[in-house]
């Protein structure tokens, strides 16, 4: 599904030859229904999902009792579905950067979601992917369902893009090497020049900007996060309904004003010296790099 409950292709993941061998099968359940959780996947029927992940219900809910005792999940408030826990985004946090930096972020997007009056998310980049670690959405329809856990292709998100653009050029260009980028709506690029064009002109603008890129009607404005020595480490976001972000030219300004000001107060806070803030304002070309 994407971030607005609709369907998505399935994901095929191919392992490469002979790595059966020296698979697990306990700790791929166990992935398998860590992954389904990130996912926002519905537990209203146990055994159907113990027949998709190709897990025994016993040990389907032998699974979640330990998870949820870990702290790994937690129970969705009102709800009998699941979600990814604190103590396992904070394992994740911890050692990508020695901070918490979920702990510091969270008041800063949740800020951010209560001013923007939409879906605010905390992501870093892992792999070709981003990678979701927090999430604030406000109290109104069509907030996102993008659940703490979720995974989407860089190339498609803001959250991803915004990291991408300020990292060194040939590094990004080697990780894309030979990648097929997948298509969500007819605005996500599909070819490495396409994303190259359209990282450059975040990488100008100081932020990333998306009309349809990942979902259709869907918009978004990201800003990246630096830390110590100026090194970009996450990204953070808003997400929410296009006409909510046309409503002017004024709101839209505004809103990306917004985000890269949280974006900025949320670098000084974990580290990061650099006394300018992102260029924002009427002299950006709020067009380009969709």
């Amino acid at each position: 599904m994407d971030e607005y409950g609709q369907d998505m292709h399935e994901v095929t993941v191919v392992r490469p030859e002979g790595e059966s061998h020296y698979l697990s099968p306990p700790v791929q359940r166990a992935c398998r229904l860590l992954r389904y959780i990130a996912e926002g996947g519905s537990f209203a029927n146990i055994r159907a999902v113990a027949t998709q992940l190709d897990i025994s219900r016993t040990t389907l809910l032998r699974l979640l009792h330990t998870f949820e005792v870990e702290r790994f999940i937690e129970k969705v408030s009102g709800g009998g579905d699941y979600q990814i826990g604190i103590d396992l985004v904070g394992m994740v946090g911890d050692h990508a950067y020695g901070q918490d930096l979920v702990r510091i972020g969270m008041p800063v997007i949740a800020r951010l979601a209560e001013e923007t009056g939409l879906s605010a998310h905390l992501g870093v980049l892992d792999g070709l992917d981003a990678m979701y670690l927090a999430r604030r959405v406000p109290n109104v329809p069509l907030a996102s369902n993008i659940t703490v856990g979720s995974r989407i292709s860089a190339h498609a998100t803001t959250l991803g893009r915004a990291i991408l653009a300020v990292m060194d050029a040939e590094t990004v260009r080697a990780m894309y090497a030979g990648c097929v980028l997948g298509q969500y709506t007819d605005m996500t690029p599909t070819t490495w020049e396409s994303l190259e064009a359209r990282l450059r002109a975040e990488r100008e603008m100081g932020y990333s900007v998306s009309d349809g890129v990942y979902s259709n009607g869907v918009s978004s404005v990201a800003a990246p996060i630096f830390g110590h020595g100026h090194k970009v480490l996450a990204a953070l976001n808003v997400t929410g309904p296009t006409s909510l972000f046309k409503m002017s030219l004024r709101r839209e300004t505004q809103i990306i004003e917004q985000v890269c000001k949280a974006a900025h107060i949320l670098s000084v806070r974990i580290g990061d010296r650099e006394e300018a803030a992102p260029p924002v304002g009427s002299h950006c070309d709020l067009h380009v790099g969709r």
